[in-house]
Parts: structure tokens; sequence; C-alpha cells
């Protein structure tokens, strides 16, 4: 690809023509003491790329990895065991240089695989139709309020206050551009969720309910009643799922009566890495929705001699269709973490999975007892999977930190998940995998109680 310098005109010119005082205002979202006032410190302006190396290494060295500490962070992103015989097949040529693969004639591989990673998603949520994957857990959030929207051409969204913030972020910036309406709520410290005053806010004007489960806080809703509640008053149930490892232990959504399934598939065969490239999962229980569903599905079909094949089914974005029809301005899937996925599901199978849940739990569960022992702490949830909130004598953002420092990374503080809601400042989510061992959680007791003594 050449490169095409810009001159000031240049930069003026579109400038102008998006309405932006300066480059600058380009950045205005992203928080003044975040940004670089100059260069890095340390390094100088001009050096070898050798001596750049040894600096950069130097720098990295500063930061404590997940596998180097008794590691409990989760909400929403988890670190998980990966196979190397995952890696192994996935960077496999005809996979990884593959691109643009959905002409069948050169890429029935790929395609079988999508059409494979489908129908895993699609069990795996208790849903009739998945599709080929999308970028990540919360935008394919918004494109279930979207979708929902298109179905039952309400503005309405409410949303539960135990809905992983980012996602409900997500939510409210696209609605800022459609005529949504969002109807969010504060999450209550409470052992249960609560599913009365998230029912109580459903109305006939309610496209779509959202809720997370597990939630942010590990616990665990009655979605029956709440899909009950919601198809009462003409809306649909949308349930997100940030840890698909769960769905080996607890029921799929889609068999509690959600309309829309959607998540985050990063724990399945694609490692934690802070920020992606991960994987949205999106699935519909009802086959009617499918032509309202976002990004694209791989089909099944026979060719003229009756050899079984497969082919680009649906797509329904602007590059393929009218841009008045798309549904979605996705324009592509999250192809080589979704074949991770299915490389990782066809691994572990129905057995694999619940057995990996029933270790994720039995952990938790070991981890929870003897965290209520510590003095100074109090274990929210009543019922949890493999995640769940402490409440601590102490702030917990400074505990976490101060923790840190001494090599242990406790889990993620509330106040750092909803920095503007108030009375969370004591609360603590751990999150526990198979990654995990008893010599770790005895590590985070212990700590924790010498911090807190």
């Amino acid at each position: 690809m050449r490169y095409l310098p810009l001159t000031d005109t240049d930069r003026d010119a579109m400038l102008a023509k998006i309405g932006a005082a300066s480059v600058d205002a380009l950045f205005d979202d992203v928080p003044s003491d975040l940004y670089l006032k100059g260069p890095v410190e340390g390094l100088p302006l001009h050096a070898s790329e050798m001596a750049v190396e040894k600096h950069m290494r130097r720098l990295s060295k500063q930061n404590l990895a997940a596998a180097d500490a008794a590691f409990f962070c989760g909400a929403g992103a988890y670190r998980h065991h990966v196979p190397a015989s995952v890696d192994h097949i996935i960077q496999r040529g005809e996979f990884l240089t593959a691109y643009t693969p959905y002409q069948p004639e050169i890429a029935q591989g790929t395609l079988q695989m999508l059409f494979e990673f489908q129908t895993q998603v699609a069990r795996l949520y208790g849903c009739a139709i998945a599709n080929a994957s999308l970028y990540d857990g919360s935008t394919a959030c918004w494109e279930a309020v979207a979708m929902a929207g298109r179905v039952t051409r309400r503005k309405r969204v409410v949303l539960s206050g135990a809905l992983h913030p980012h996602y409900a972020e997500v939510v409210r910036t696209m609605a800022k551009f459609t005529e949504d309406r969002i109807a969010g709520a504060r999450p209550s410290l409470t052992a249960m969720p609560d599913d009365d005053g998230l029912i109580a806010r459903i109305d006939d004007q309610t496209s779509c309910v959202v809720v997370q489960y597990p939630d942010v806080l590990g616990r665990l809703s009655d979605l029956q009643r709440i899909a009950d509640a919601a198809h009462d008053a003409g809306a649909l149930l949308v349930v997100v799922n940030t840890e698909p490892v769960a769905l080996g232990a607890i029921e799929a959504p889609g068999n509690l009566g959600a309309d829309i399934v959607l998540g985050e598939g990063q724990s399945i065969g694609v490692g934690l890495q802070f920020g992606g490239p991960y994987l949205g999962l999106f699935a519909v229980t009802n086959p009617k929705h499918v032509r309202q569903m976002p990004g694209r599905l791989c089909g099944e079909t026979v060719d003229a001699d009756g050899k079984r094949g497969f082919v680009l089914t649906l797509s329904t974005r602007e590059q393929h269709i009218r841009r008045e029809k798309a549904t979605s301005n996705i324009c592509t899937n999250s192809g080589l973490c979704a074949l991770a996925f299915s490389v990782h599901m066809t691994l572990l199978g129905d057995k694999g999975l619940t057995a990996l849940a029933a270790e994720n739990h039995r952990l938790a569960a070991i981890a929870a007892d003897r965290l209520a022992k510590v003095p100074g702490v109090t274990v929210l949830n009543d019922h949890f999977f493999n995640e769940f909130t402490l409440m601590l004598d102490g702030d917990a953002r400074q505990i976490v930190r101060d923790l840190a420092d001494d090599g242990v990374l406790a889990g993620v503080s509330l106040t750092r998940l909803f920095p503007d809601a108030e009375g969370l400042e004591n609360g603590l989510l751990v999150a526990v995998t198979e990654t995990t061992t008893e010599e770790d959680i005895e590590t985070l007791a212990s700590a924790l109680q010498e911090k807190l003594s």
C-alpha cells in the first residue's frame, strides 16, 4: 500500500467537512490526563533498533503479568487455559492467511468451520440460529438492542442495573444516533438481583429488556420470570453472557425464554489479552427473526451434483444489499477468533465443557468459603458460578492497588467499573477459573487478612 502524505490544506479541508475545529478535537472523549504530553520517559528521540528494543523490554518489566501472580480478575474477560493444539490449528496457512474467504469454490474449509461454529453457539445458548460472530460482546449488545427495535417497532430499552457497565455504555453511546430511549438503573448490592425492580420498569413501549446472566456481580436472575413479564408487554428478552464456560453448568438462556442471546466468547479458545481481539457471539430463538439479525450467516447446501457444500447464506450489511435495507454496519466477523473458539469447543465436547465448568465452580466455592472467613470480608452473593462480589472493610480500589504492589491481583473493584456510582467503594469482584490454584486462594486470603487487620 502506498503512503500518501497529507498537506495542511488537506487536513483543513477534512476537518471543515466533518465540523471539527482541530485534529485534537477528534480526541475530546479521551481524558486529558491520559494524553502523552511528550516523548516516552527515558526514550531518546533517536536510537538504534536494538537500543529501542532493550528500553521497551525494560519498561515492560514494570507490568505484573497474570501468569506471574495470584490472579482473580474477571469482570467480562477471563483467564482460562487454552490448549496448545488450538493455536497450532488456527495458525495453519489455510486459515491464517485466507482473506475474504467466502468464495465457495476456494474456501469450503472456512465456510464449514463457520457453519460448525454457528451450530456450537446455537447449542450453547439454547437458540435456533447463531451468526458467524461479531466483533465483541459489548457491540453485540447494541446490535441486539437495535434488532429488538426493528422486530417490535418500539424505541424504549430497559437495561438491568447489573448489566456490565461497559456494555451499557456502548448501548447509550450508539443510542445517541438513533431515537432509542434507554432506561437504565443503578446496581444494587444485594445477595440476589433485583428482578422485581427490573420487571416493574417494563411497559407497553418497551422494545427489549437487557439482562446479564450471570450478572456483573456474579448473581443469577430468574430468567423465565423476566421473560414472561417482557413477553406479556410485547417486548423481547435480550440476555448477555460474558462467561460462556458458565453455560456448561447452568441452563442455557434460550431454554429460559430469552429471544436474543449474545455474549463474549473470549473464554473459549481466545486468550486473555486485556483489550482484544475478542469474539462477539449472537443467536436468536425464533427463526422468523433471522432476517433481522446483524452480521452474516453461513449455510449448508448441495451443488448441482448433489454434493454437500457450504455458502455464505445471509449477509445483511450495506456492502451486499441496499444501505436502507442493511440491519447493521458490521462489515465482517471475528473469523480467526471464531475458529479458535470452534477448535477449543470441539476439543472439549459436551462432557469436557461440563467438567471444565464444574472445576471452575468447585474452586470458586472453595475461594468464597475461605475468603468469607477473613475478618472484614463478607461474600455478597447467595449464588454464583465462578465470580462473586466481596464487601470489604475498606476502600476496595486502594486495597487492590496495595495488593498488586505485593504481587497479588485481587480482582476488580466496583468503583473501577462504576466510577460515578455511590456506595460501591467497598465492593470487590473476584473471579476464579481452572487456572487458579488452592495455593493462590490462600495467598489472596492471607494478603487480605494482613491488609484489613
